[in-house]
């Protein structure tokens, strides 16, 4: 059976459409006998308000959206439950769009989330370069914030965590564990933290001297990409074979884990790890995983606070660019007595 609409429940009161939109929207300016009427017909009928074409109509919805990299990644699940705290607790809903790291289906998620003329939209870009579609959603007057990227714009808030220096953090710890030689993984190169991290750790070593890093590029960021580019690594003569693994996240690091150990090989007396992101799952590896922690929901509820204040005061909003810095958990992964590495 199909929904009653707002004409039916006035034909079946006996009242007009604006007495059913004034109990509805202004209860107080009906008649209490008159009210009661309308509400007996809209439970007889079972009459749903549509709420979302009342919205639409006022040019606002109570829908905020996130745009993330990739919805399996335990760390955007971690950032999307500290925005759902912030927006839940404003009355509105999250929902969540994951662009699976292409531009192309980002691109369509930010062209429907504007016909849709959300509240605002959270969104960790697949690209680093020029951004026209959230440009558009700007101009539209949708509040857009950053999330886990800097800005680098006056135009848009951005709330992120100091990759560089997590590169350098991971780096310089097995720099201070004696490891020479040094891989790092990651990719594509595309994503701004992958080519972040890589940068610092590379000024780490260039300072330091006396180590080399290669550096294999994988084409996403999972645990099958880690497994993979493991193999070509072990793969490597012995004496050219890095001794130390850092991973642009904790998934490609958790798949290194994983083919190092199934080769036999000990973690961390042949082959030392550091991760990046903390998740849950790193500090309980079969080999607790030492990572470089981000404070995660953290940056999930100060994005949301920052959309959430950007579309309260409109033009008067001062943009802002939170930057939290990162810290290295170090677990059994890369820890042991310092030695020289032939």
């Amino acid at each position: 059976m199909a929904a009653a609409n707002i004409k039916e429940v006035a034909r079946h009161a006996g009242v007009s459409l604006g007495t059913v939109s004034n109990v509805l929207n202004r209860p107080d300016t009906v008649a209490p006998a008159t009210r009661q009427r309308v509400l007996d017909a809209i439970t007889e009928l079972g009459y749903v308000r549509n709420d979302s074409a009342r919205q639409l109509r006022a040019g606002h919805s109570r829908t905020v959206a996130i745009v993330v990299l990739d919805v399996a990644n335990p760390f955007f699940t971690d950032v999307v439950r500290g925005a759902e705290q912030v927006v839940e607790e404003a009355g509105a809903m999250l929902v969540v769009c994951n662009s699976g790291e292409d531009s192309a289906r980002e691109r369509r998620h930010l062209e429907l989330l504007e016909e849709q003329r959300v509240r605002g939209v959270l969104i960790t870009p697949v690209g680093h370069g020029p951004q026209p579609n959230l440009d558009k959603l700007i101009d539209r007057g949708i509040p857009v914030v950053l999330v886990d990227r800097g800005s680098g714009r006056a135009s848009r808030c951005s709330v992120a965590v100091d990759d560089v220096l997590g590169g350098r953090l991971a780096m310089d710890h097995l720099l201070d564990q004696g490891h020479r030689r040094i891989a790092y993984l990651g990719g594509p190169f595309s994503i701004a933290q992958v080519a972040e991290r890589h940068a610092g750790a590379a000024a780490a070593l260039e300072e330091r001297g006396g180590a080399e890093l290669r550096v294999a590029t994988t084409s996403s960021l999972t645990v099958a990409a880690g497994r993979r580019a493991a193999e070509d690594l072990l793969a490597l003569p012995t004496r050219q074979r890095p001794t130390a693994v850092f991973c642009a996240n904790d998934l490609i690091a958790l798949g290194v884990l994983q083919e190092v150990t199934a080769r036999g090989l000990r973690v961390p007396a042949d082959v030392a790890i550091v991760g990046y992101d903390d998740i849950e799952f790193a500090g309980a590896a079969a080999v607790p995983l030492s990572s470089v922690r981000q404070p995660r929901e953290q940056l999930g509820r100060t994005a949301a606070q920052l959309l959430l204040e950007e579309a309260q005061s409109g033009e008067t909003h001062q943009h802002r660019h939170v930057v939290f810095q990162p810290e290295l958990v170090v677990r059994r992964s890369s820890e042991q007595t310092r030695r020289a590495r032939r």
